[in-house]
């Protein structure tokens, strides 16, 4: 006989049909029941209450298995905890009895079945646990979540956080221009000057057309 606690004793019931027990017990995985995102730690407690009735094709197991499962919200990414509590109904078949599959029913889940007076629910457990998580898990229904931004608990952030958006294809035209320098002349400035400078506050090519009317005499 095995030592896992998931392994019940049907001694009791004598393969008498109507016979039943009642069975309280602790368990627990060796490996994390779940997903990166939630899952019953290995090693953390699995209660179980359950009711083991023999019928007339082999022992039927009926109650629930309760744990606590932790993970992170997917949101905001803090810790969360759940707790889950699991029906359990498995019949575990008499080798030789009608319900046991044979290799001809390839397509059809095999049956449990009991064996030297013992039914193994390790499989059943896990099962119903793990199908029991919550696909999106939350801390809270109304969680914000993060700035997509800068990654800020919009919970915790000031109110009216935001981020200013520029068009990236801007942003690609700014960073190839640069900032100006400080000290680095402005050249609009220089070219404005040059024409000031200039005779008559015309253009460099106004100062050098000869004038009509200073033209020599015959």
């Amino acid at each position: 006989m095995t030592d896992s606690p998931f392994v019940i004793s049907t001694y009791e019931l004598r393969r008498s049909p109507g016979a039943m027990i009642e069975v309280e017990a602790t368990a627990s995985s060796e490996t994390d029941l779940g997903n990166q995102v939630i899952s019953v730690p290995a090693q953390s407690p699995i209660a179980l209450d359950l009711r083991l009735e023999s019928v007339m094709d082999g022992v039927l197991v009926t109650g629930f298995a309760r744990a606590e499962a932790r993970g992170e919200c997917v949101r905001c990414l803090r810790p969360v905890t759940a707790d889950l509590a699991v029906d359990i109904t498995e019949l575990f078949a008499y080798m030789g009895a009608r319900h046991v599959k044979t290799e001809d029913d390839a397509d059809e889940e095999p049956v449990p079945q009991v064996h030297a007076d013992t039914v193994d629910l390790e499989g059943t457990v896990i099962d119903a646990l793990v199908t029991s998580l919550p696909l999106r898990p939350l801390c809270d229904p109304g969680c914000p979540g993060l700035c997509p931004e800068c990654g800020i608990r919009m919970e915790d952030a000031e109110p009216g956080h935001a981020h200013e958006k520029i068009d990236p294809r801007w942003a690609a035209l700014a960073a190839l221009a640069g900032p100006q320098q400080e000290g680095e002349p402005d050249r609009d400035a220089d070219d404005e000057g040059a024409a000031d400078r200039s005779p008559g506050g015309g253009t460099p090519e106004d100062a050098h057309e000869p004038d009509g009317g200073d033209a020599p005499r015959d």
